[in-house]
């Protein structure tokens, strides 16, 4: 998946541009990406970073490249894409010869799938602002919010 076609004089991040030697360990990579070291290593282990360099004493040493791709990932999951579509937005993100309509494409599916989300979450709200019209909270065991949700 390597390399990441970003170079630290591109970087107006003063954070990235602070650190004063790279590769930096797992808890400085997490720190400047914004994710967890645990999450880190699971995307690792996923293949979302790649191979990762290690020492001689078998320590993961991150790379700028690697920082960016982590940033990179977590807005994805910002956005809410899952992990196969960042898998694959990443590695069109290395890739020069990208098509931007794969991109696009995939973007594209996951609006569509935001949109259902987001209207069954307002069907719900409907749903719920009716039982809540009809429930007199005035301290009475009767209840129709319960006798609703407990028919199928």
């Amino acid at each position: 998946m390597k390399p990441c076609h970003h170079t630290p004089t591109q970087d107006t991040d003063p954070a990235l541009d602070a650190v004063s030697a790279w590769p930096v360990a797992i808890g400085a990579a997490a720190r400047l990406s914004g994710i967890s070291p645990k999450m880190l290593r699971h995307y690792e282990s996923l293949g979302l970073l790649g191979a990762v360099n290690r020492t001689e004493s078998n320590y993961r040493q991150y790379s700028l490249a690697d920082v960016h791709t982590l940033r990179f990932i977590r807005r994805s999951r910002d956005m809410g894409f899952g992990l196969d579509a960042i898998a694959e937005l990443v590695s069109l993100w290395h890739n020069r010869r990208r098509s931007n309509a794969s991109v696009k494409r995939i973007a594209q599916k996951h609006r569509d799938e935001l949109s259902q989300r987001i209207e069954a979450l307002q069907a719900m709200q409907r749903s719920l602002d009716g039982l809540l019209n009809l429930c007199p909270g005035d301290g009475r065991p009767g209840c129709p919010i319960l006798d609703d949700l407990a028919h199928p």
